[in-house]
C-alpha cells in the first residue's frame, strides 16, 4: 500500500500511555497488582456519578445531546461564567486537538515548556506547526524563557499548571505579568488538569483571565479529582469568539451520554472531592516522610503525583517494581532517565509501594557489594 502522508505526520512520535493493569498482568504473569502510574483517583469514580450513569444507561441507543445543554448549565452555575464560553470535549485532549486544527497551520510555531504533557507537541506537529521547546528552570516553567522564544510566527503557548510531570505551579502574579508581556494575537492554553489538588496559596487560575488579552484557554478535566478517566470528558473555558471557532471543527456528538450525565453529577459531589483531596494530601505527606527516611530525593508537588530520583536506570526500576505487582511510570521519555513518577494511592497501596521500593533499593545495594 502506498500512502501519501505528510512528513510532519510521519515525524510524530506516538504518545505511549501506561498499559492497563490486566494487560500488564498477562504479560508478566502477575496478579493482584496496583497501578500508581497514570495519576488516577485511587477512590474510584464519584458515587453520585455512578448513580447518574445507572439512570441514563437505558438511553444509550439515542445520540447524546450535542450541545451538552444540561452539563453546560451546571458548569455555568458552578464556575460563574457564560455557557457560550465553554466547549466540552472527549477529554481535555479533544479540546487540545480542536485548538490545533483551528489555530495552527504549517510553519506556525507553538511554544511548549519541556518536559510537560507530551500531547502538546503531538497537537502542534499534527498541524504541521513547529514545536518550540523551552526547558524548565529548577523544575518549574520558565516564563522568561518562553517570552524570549516568542516570534511573529507564534500562535499557541501551552502551559500545564500545575505542570505534569514535575508538579510545580505558577503564581497568579507571575502569570499576569507573563500575559502582559505577550503580543495580543497569541493564544495561551492553560491546562489545569490537576488544579483541584493545589495546596499552596496564590496559584494561577485561568478563569481569572477570561477577559484578558491575549486570549487564555483554560482546560479542565473530570479524569482526576472526579475519577472519571475512563469516560473521557473535559472542557475548555475561553472567550466566546474563540469558542465559536472551535465549534466549527468540533466533531458532532463528541461527548457521550453517560459521560455528560456522570460529569454533571460529579460536579455536585462535594463530599467525594473533599475525601479525595484529604486522601491525596495525607498520602503525599506520608510518602514524603518515608522517602526522607530512605535518603531518596523527591520533588514536592501541587498535584496527586510526584517525581522520585531512584538514582539508577528508571526503565530497569520500572521492571523491578512490575515483577512485584506495582506499576509506576519511568520518566525516561520526559528526559529524566533516573526518575520515576508515582501517584498517591490508597494507604495500603502506598505501603505496598514502599515495600517494593525497599526491595529495589536492597537489590541495588547487593549489586554494589
Amino acid at each position: 500500500m502506498k500512502l501519501r502522508v505528510p512528513n510532519y505526520i510521519l515525524d510524530i512520535a506516538p504518545y505511549v500511555p501506561g498499559k492497563p493493569i490486566d494487560e500488564l498482568e498477562r504479560e508478566y504473569g502477575i496478579a493482584d497488582s496496583i497501578k500508581l502510574a497514570s495519576n488516577e483517583n485511587p477512590l474510584g469514580p464519584s458515587p453520585m456519578a455512578m448513580e447518574a450513569i445507572g439512570k441514563h444507561i437505558a438511553n444509550v441507543h439515542r445520540y447524546p445531546d450535542d450541545s451538552g445543554h444540561v452539563l453546560l448549565a451546571k458548569l455555568t452555575a458552578t464556575l460563574k461564567i457564560r455557557p457560550e464560553q465553554i466547549v466540552i470535549g472527549n477529554g481535555s485532549d479533544d479540546i487540545l486537538a480542536m485548538l490545533g486544527r483551528a489555530l495552527l497551520q504549517p510553519g506556525d510555531e507553538a511554544i511548549i515548556p519541556t518536559p510537560s504533557f507530551l500531547m502538546y507537541g503531538i497537537v502542534a506537529q499534527s498541524a504541521g506547526a513547529i514545536p518550540v521547546r523551552v526547558p524548565l528552570k529548577n523544575m518549574g516553567i520558565d516564563l522568561s524563557g518562553v517570552l524570549d522564544r516568542v516570534t511573529a510566527n507564534t500562535r499557541l503557548i501551552f502551559i500545564c499548571n500545575p505542570n505534569n510531570p514535575t508538579g510545580t505551579m505558577l503564581t497568579q502574579e507571575a502569570f499576569r505579568a507573563f500575559l502582559n508581556a505577550l503580543p495580543p494575537d497569541v493564544v495561551v492554553v492553560l491546562d489545569e488538569a490537576y488544579i483541584e489538588f493545589v495546596r499552596a496559596v496564590g496559584c494561577a487560575q485561568g478563569l481569572s483571565f477570561l477577559e484578558a488579552a491575549p486570549a487564555v484557554v483554560t482546560l479542565r478535566t473530570f479524569s482526576k479529582i472526579y475519577g472519571l478517566a475512563g469516560l473521557r470528558i473535559g472542557y475548555g473555558v475561553m472567550p466566546v469568539e474563540l469558542a465559536q471557532v472551535l465549534h466549527r471543527v468540533r466533531m458532532p456528538f463528541n461527548v457521550n451520554t453517560l459521560a455528560q450525565a456522570a460529569a454533571m453529577a460529579a460536579l455536585g459531589d462535594v463530599e467525594f472531592v473533599r475525601r479525595t483531596k484529604s486522601l491525596i494530601h495525607d498520602g503525599l505527606d506520608f510518602l514524603y516522610a518515608e522517602l526522607e527516611k530512605r535518603g531518596l530525593r523527591y520533588f514536592p508537588t501541587e498535584t496527586n503525583f510526584f517525581l522520585i530520583d531512584i538514582q539508577r536506570d528508571a526503565k530497569a526500576v520500572f521492571e523491578q517494581f512490575l515483577r512485584q505487582g506495582v506499576i509506576v511510570r519511568a520518566m525516561s521519555a520526559y528526559g529524566f532517565p533516573t526518575y520515576i513518577r508515582i501517584n498517591v494511592g490508597l494507604p495500603e497501596e502506598n505501603r505496598r509501594f514502599l515495600a517494593a521500593l525497599d526491595q529495589v533499593l536492597e537489590s541495588k545495594n547487593e549489586k554494589k557489594s
